[in-house]
C-alpha cells in the first residue's frame, strides 16, 4: 500500500483575481460584473441578482476594484509563495483584462502581457501555475447588452477569450479550469454568472438555461483547449461539501440526497456528458424548458473533463422539516447546526472528516482525478505587540483536513493531483466583500473599509505550512498537534 501522499503532490495555494487583483481600469482593463458588487447591506441582494447594481447609493464601496493590489505587487507576492515551497498556484485570469468588453476581435496585449508576466515567473521559481478561466469575472459590457449567461451568444465570446489564452500560454499552463463554483449560478446568480432576474419571470428556468450555455462553453473549451494543447488538462470545479441528514428519518435522508443532487448536475453534465435522469425528471416537473441547439447532446457528450476540482470549507445538514433555531451560516447560503461540530467565528461548521467523505463521494461518482483547489479557515487575525500574528486556530484547522486528505489517498486510493488552500494570502471575503474574515499564511494591512498600507506580514502559519510542503505532509503524521 502506498504511504502518504505521492512524489510529485501539487501543494500550493489559491487566489481570484477579482478578490486580489485590483488594478480596476488599468492596463486596457475593462468593468466586470463582479466590480459592481458592493461591501455592505446591499451586497447580498446584488449577488443573488435581486438588486440592480445601477441603483446602489452613490457612495457605495467596491472591494474588488483594489482588492489587496496584486496587479502592482505580484512580484513580491510570488517571492513569499516561493519561500513557501509552493509547488503549484491556482489563480485566476479577469476575463474583462484580456477581452475588455468581450466583444472585441483581438485581445488586449497589455493584459495578456500581465499574465504572462506572473505565469514567467512562476515558472522560474518551479511554481505551477493552475489557472481558472472564469472565477465569477463576466465583462460588464455581455451582462448589460446581452444578459451574460442568459444568452447563447456568451459562448461565442468565451470561446474567443479562451483561444486567446490557449495559443498564448500552450506549454506553460497545463492545468486549466473552465469555470470557478460553477453550482454558485443556482445560489449567488450574479456573482456566479452575472445573472439579474426581471420581476415576476421565472428565475429557476434563467438559471437552468444560464447553467446550460456554461455547459455547453465548457465542453467547447475543454475540446479547444485539448486541440492546441494536447499536454493540458482541463477540470470542472464546484462549491463541494456532503450534505448529511438532520436525523435517520428517511424524509430527512431523502432531502440531503436531493440538495447534494443540486451541487452534483452540473458535474455529472461536465464528467458523464449528459444530463442526468434526475435533472431531467425535475424539469419536466417544475415546467422548465430550455433552449438547445440540435449539436449539444453531442457537445457535451465528446468533451468530458479531465479532472474534477472543487472548494471544500465544511460539510452541511438538512431536514425535510423546518427549524429556523438551529440555522447558521455556510458558504453562500444556510444549513442546519451539527451539534458534533464546532463552528468558525462566521458559524461555518468545521468538519475535517467531511473532508475524506466529500472526497470518496466525488471519486466513487466520477473516477477521475480530484483536485482541492480550495480548503481554509476565514478568522480574525490579532498583531501582537511584537508584530507577531499567532493563527493557531488556522493551523489546527489545515492540519486537521490535511490528515484527512491524506487518508483518503492513502487508505481510500482516492486519486488526487493537488491541495491548493483557499486565501494563502489575505484578500477580500466572496461572501462578504469583508478583509477581517481572513485566510492566508501572509496578513494584508487594509479593513473592510479600504483603509491601510496594503503591507504583507507573515503569519506563523506560514511557517508551518512551508514545513508540510518540505515534508509531503509527513510533519503531520509525526506529530499529531501539529
Amino acid at each position: 500500500m502506498m504511504k502518504g501522499l505521492p512524489e510529485g503532490f501539487l501543494w500550493g495555494g489559491a487566489t481570484a483575481a477579482n478578490q486580489c487583483e485590483g488594478g480596476y481600469m488599468e492596463g486596457g482593463k475593462g468593468p466586470g460584473t463582479v466590480d459592481m458588487i458592493p461591501w455592505g447591506e446591499n451586497r447580498l441582494a446584488v449577488m443573488q441578482g435581486h438588486m440592480d447594481y445601477r441603483e446602489l447609493p452613490e457612495d457605495s464601496y467596491f472591494p474588488a476594484r483594489e482588492a489587496i493590489d496584486m496587479y502592482h505587487r505580484w512580484k513580491e507576492d510570488i517571492a513569499l509563495m516561493a519561500e513557501m515551497g509552493f509547488k503549484c498556484c491556482r489563480f485566476s485570469f479577469a476575463w474583462s483584462r484580456i477581452f475588455p468588453t468581450g466583444e472585441e476581435e483581438a485581445p488586449n496585449e497589455e493584459g495578456l502581457k500581465f499574465y504572462e508576466n506572473i505565469i514567467d515567473e512562476m515558472l522560474r521559481l518551479h511554481i505551477e501555475p493552475v489557472v481558472t478561466i472564469c472565477h465569477f469575472d463576466v465583462p460588464l459590457h455581455l451582462e448589460q447588452k446581452y444578459g451574460s449567461w442568459r444568452s447563447r451568444r456568451l459562448i461565442d465570446a468565451y470561446l474567443r477569450y479562451c483561444r486567446a489564452i490557449f495559443e498564448r500560454f500552450k506549454g506553460k499552463v497545463r492545468y486549466w479550469m473552465t469555470f470557478n463554483e460553477i453550482n454558485m449560478l443556482m445560489h449567488l446568480p450574479f456573482m456566479g454568472a452575472g445573472i439579474s432576474f426581471k420581476k415576476g419571470e421565472n428565475e429557476l428556468e434563467v438559471k437552468y438555461q444560464a447553467a446550460h450555455n456554461e455547459l455547453v462553453a465548457s465542453a467547447l473549451a475543454t475540446r479547444l483547449a485539448h486541440e492546441i494543447d494536447p499536454e493540458s488538462k482541463v477540470g470542472c470545479m464546484l462549491a463541494a461539501g456532503q450534505f448529511y441528514p438532520y436525523s435517520c428519518d428517511p424524509e430527512d435522508v431523502w432531502e440531503a440526497m436531493k440538495k447534494d443532487r443540486v451541487n452534483y448536475f452540473f458535474i455529472d453534465v461536465q464528467s458523464k456528458g449528459e444530463y442526468p435522469a434526475y435533472a431531467k425528471k425535475q424539469m419536466e416537473r417544475e415546467q422548465i424548458t430550455i433552449q438547445m441547439e440540435p449539436e449539444d447532446e453531442a457537445i457535451l457528450r465528446e468533451n468530458t473533463v479531465d479532472y474534477i476540482a472543487f472548494s471544500y470549507y465544511s460539510s452541511r445538514m438538512i431536514s425535510a422539516h423546518p427549524h429556523p433555531e438551529i440555522e447558521t451560516s455556510g458558504n453562500a447560503f444556510k444549513t442546519l447546526r451539527n451539534p458534533w461540530l464546532k463552528a468558525s467565528q462566521w458559524g461555518w461548521q468545521i468538519d475535517p472528516l467531511g473532508l475524506r467523505i466529500t472526497m470518496n463521494s466525488l471519486y466513487d461518482r466520477y473516477q477521475k482525478p480530484l483536485f482541492i483547489v480550495e480548503n481554509g479557515l476565514g478568522a480574525v487575525d490579532t498583531i501582537q505587540k511584537d508584530g507577531t500574528i499567532s493563527d493557531d486556530y488556522r493551523i489546527e484547522y489545515l492540519s486537521a483536513h490535511i490528515r484527512e486528505m491524506i487518508k483518503a489517498v492513502e487508505e481510500d486510493g482516492v486519486d488526487l493531483i493537488g491541495y491548493t488552500p483557499w486565501g494563502w494570502i489575505d484578500l477580500v471575503s466572496a461572501s462578504t466583500g469583508e478583509m477581517k474574515k481572513r485566510y492566508g499564511f501572509v496578513y494584508v494591512d487594509k479593513d473592510n473599509a479600504g483603509n491601510g498600507t496594503l503591507e504583507r506580514r507573515k503569519k506563523k502559519s506560514f511557517d508551518w505550512y512551508q514545513q508540510v510542503i518540505a515534508t509531503n505532509g509527513e510533519c503531520l503524521r509525526q506529530d499529531g498537534r501539529s
